[in-house]
């Protein structure tokens, strides 16, 4: 139970959580497997898995839910050759060319036909709502997929007022400043070994170094040309390695292993849902510590427009 990912949003309104509602109501949306006539769907599952049927788990004000999304996968090359196949054989029996719309038609006549045959894909996407701070915090490697999880969330609950965290200093001004001074850089904050670079006025594409001495003459030369940083590796209070985006998603992260150990050090009987809820409500206590340290060092949370 451990995120590798965290899109983070504020919530504006915490009436959802009032008298158990998000209990009640997930039941309303849990998962149903995709029928033949659908492309996708999602829905609540247990963050268990098949060892419990408990759609929320709570501990201490936070909350644990899993959304699990099902697709149907038809490859366009397939659609792609039946399409060519259908439109030679209409135009030789016709005598003329198929129009734009007559072919637009016919491919989805045959997406129609296909995909019930199609094979199905499924993902699940955890998230973790801290009641106390007002935060939600999707464990997602993109925006898309978060909001995805959200939508759902906001159907389940008839409303889910929520926007992005956002930052009173753009994350890219401070990451470059942290690459340029290292006096800059907060006592509790250790630069990693990766970094993007982009240009300004987004010429010259983008500058990716892995593995890499990061207060080395290359990167600084860049820096000097006046590239900014948009994604940073740090370590944060020598508990938790990440990278930093600019869009303040917090991606690959790894927790220390004095944190794994803490987990693992706890007595959970072999109870894997005991497990899973002593690894979510230390993950949940870490992260909630990091990503207050992290805001501050952005200069504190931005204030909403009037």
């Amino acid at each position: 139970m451990w995120f590798k990912n965290l899109q983070l949003y504020r919530l504006h309104d915490s009436a959802p959580l009032e008298e158990g509602r998000l209990a009640d109501a997930l039941p309303e949306h849990v998962f149903r497997p995709v029928t033949g006539v659908e492309a996708k769907r999602i829905g609540w599952v247990a963050p268990g898995g098949r060892n419990s049927d408990l759609l929320v788990h709570e501990i201490q004000g936070h909350f644990l839910i899993s959304a699990l999304r099902q697709e149907r996968v038809l490859p366009s090359a397939v659609v792609k050759e039946e399409l060519e196949e259908r439109v030679a054989e209409r135009e030789t029996a016709e005598g003329r060319p198929l129009r734009r719309r007559e072919k637009l038609t016919l491919k989805e006549q045959i997406y129609e036909e296909l995909l019930p045959r199609a094979f199905t894909r499924s993902s699940r996407t955890d998230l973790w709502w801290d009641s106390r701070r007002g935060l939600i915090a999707v464990n997602a490697s993109n925006a898309k997929r978060a909001e995805e999880v959200l939508d759902l969330l906001r159907q389940t609950l008839g409303t889910l007022k929520v926007t992005p965290l956002a930052v009173a200093q753009p994350p890219s001004q401070v990451m470059t400043t942290w690459l340029k001074d290292v006096s800059s850089r907060p006592e509790d904050l250790i630069v990693g070994d990766q970094v993007e670079l982009k240009a300004p006025g987004g010429e010259d594409g983008v500058l990716r170094a892995r593995q890499f001495d990061l207060d080395g003459e290359e990167i600084q030369t860049a820096l000097n040309l006046g590239r900014v940083v948009s994604k940073l590796a740090l370590e944060v209070d020598g508990r938790v390695a990440l990278v930093l985006g600019e869009d303040m998603a917090l991606k690959s992260l790894k927790f220390a292993d004095a944190v794994v150990d803490e987990a693992n050090a706890q007595d959970d009987g072999e109870d894997p849902i005991l497990r899973l809820e002593t690894d979510f409500a230390l993950m949940a206590q870490v992260l909630s510590g990091v990503i207050e340290q992290m805001t501050a060092w952005l200069g504190g949370e931005a204030q909403p427009a009037s």
